[in-house]
């Protein structure tokens, strides 16, 4: 059943999806931590692959960035191949002083600058939220491994490079965790077609404090996030 992004065959997805935003990160994810691993996806170098990891069958692909991306690769997949949990695996900026580099934030809700979900849902303003189940499922592995990680709101926004400060400002006022670029569209997403949906974030950069990680910190940061995400599929949700 190819679509018009995802050249796949049906029953080439597995159930549940890992989605980093880099289609690399999908080949790294696949080519070190899966097993009998086949890859499902090539149009527009989006890379997607489906193995196995402890017996479990799992689908890991790209997402792209920005929330008009991940969103038409949720659509995709929700709508046409059968899939029912995207763990998006992705890195973010930390607004909070006491969230720090190489911290998990997962992100319970949303704040958005974007008027995709407006469209979507003809002008009311929906607040997009984690699937309750994933999101306690995957804190309850954080807290097993006694890892640094925080839960809450998240800032979804579509300008990477922002100049208004103000925008920082509010969101930290407010108690916002950190700010990417994919949350809020996925959410509403997995609402539309009512299907589960978490992001798990690693703090690559501190906007408050300009601190950013090392490429060789960023790898084993994302390590432990795809890790987390992985054993996940342990526990049944």
């Amino acid at each position: 059943m190819t679509t018009a992004h995802i050249n796949a065959q049906p029953h080439d997805f597995a159930k549940t999806v890992l989605m980093p935003g880099d289609p690399l990160r999908a080949k790294y994810i696949a080519e070190n931590y899966l097993q009998n691993v086949k890859p499902v996806n090539t149009i527009r170098n989006m890379l997607g692959y489906t193995g196995f990891f402890n017996g479990h069958r799992v689908s890991v692909m790209g997402s792209g960035m920005g929330a008009p991306s991940i969103c038409l690769y949720a659509h995709e997949l929700y709508s046409d191949f059968g899939v029912e949990n995207i763990i998006r695996v992705g890195s973010c900026g930390a607004l909070q002083a006491h969230v720090a580099l190489n911290d998990i934030v997962f992100a319970m809700g949303a704040t958005t600058d974007s008027n995709i979900n407006l469209i979507r849902t003809n002008g009311y303003d929906f607040a997009p939220i984690a699937d309750f189940d994933l999101l306690q499922q995957h804190v309850s592995i954080a807290k097993q491994k006694t890892l640094k990680f925080h839960v809450g709101n998240v800032f979804t926004t579509d300008l990477f490079y922002n100049s208004h400060t103000e925008t920082t400002k509010t969101m930290t006022r407010f108690g916002v965790l950190a700010a990417e670029m994919e949350t809020a569209g996925l959410y509403c997403i997995a609402a539309q077609f009512g299907k589960k949906a978490l992001t798990i974030c690693t703090v690559s950069d501190h906007i408050l404090l300009n601190q950013q990680l090392s490429t060789s910190e960023r790898e084993t940061g994302f390590d432990t996030m795809i890790d987390i995400a992985l054993q996940s599929l342990d526990t049944k949700y």
